[in-house]
């Protein structure tokens, strides 16, 4: 029985016929087409969910209250606010700075102190907060209650913290406000107690952002 050769047919172009040729390249140009058209929309549908958030700082605050024999109240100034989100990933992105030195607590010999002994505002001039992402619903319009996740870093050294925020939208002003407790002690603060006063070793802050949206 004598072995039959394989026949291995011609699969090269030269083998299709002109009609073939013809019919391959429409199939490959519309294929390339609708390829194009679902990146494009894909890609401006993602476009069309990114808002930046600019926050105003001269509108915005942020206040602190330190409870002890004394209550203290004061507040610190809002450098820089710029953020990015996502509403449909609940993707943020940006920072927002607060100038450390800005303290103020109505005693300019404890601002002092502040600034010198438990801020090192020389070796470290600003706090920061970058957003990472938030959850929960972000209505276009009205209020909502949102958690955002991200990193506050406080004499240099960051602190992934989630922060509970009230948004309220009308048109293209956007106002986030937010309260949170910050370990001061624990975190490398020094604690202002002494013999003859006594301070908690958590500080409240309040949050006051106010500013536009965009896209």
């Amino acid at each position: 029985m004598s072995d039959s050769p394989t026949i291995v047919p011609d699969c090269s172009w030269n083998t299709f016929s002109g009609f073939q040729k013809q019919g391959l390249r429409t199939f490959l140009q519309r294929t390339a087409r609708v390829t194009a058209a679902l990146l494009l929309a894909m890609t401006a549908g993602h476009g069309l969910a990114q808002t930046r958030y600019g926050i105003d700082p001269s509108a915005s605050q942020v206040q602190f209250v330190l409870q002890g024999i004394h209550t203290v109240h004061g507040h610190f100034s809002v450098s820089s606010g710029d953020v990015t989100f996502d509403r449909t990933t609940g993707a943020m992105s940006g920072s927002i700075a607060i100038a450390a030195a800005s303290g103020d607590s109505g005693d300019s010999l404890r601002d002092k102190r502040m600034d010198k002994e438990e801020l090192k505002v020389k070796k470290f001039p600003v706090v920061t907060f970058a957003p990472a992402m938030f959850t929960g619903s972000l209505a276009q319009a009205g209020s909502s209650t949102i958690q955002v996740e991200g990193t506050l870093t406080l004499l240099g050294t960051p602190h992934p913290i989630t922060l509970p925020m009230t948004v309220e939208i009308q048109g293209t002003n956007c106002t986030a406000r937010g309260t949170f407790q910050v370990p001061y002690v624990e975190w490398g603060l020094k604690d202002p107690s002494n013999f003859l006063m006594h301070m908690e070793k958590q500080v409240t802050i309040n949050l006051d952002f106010k500013g536009t949206l965009s896209r």
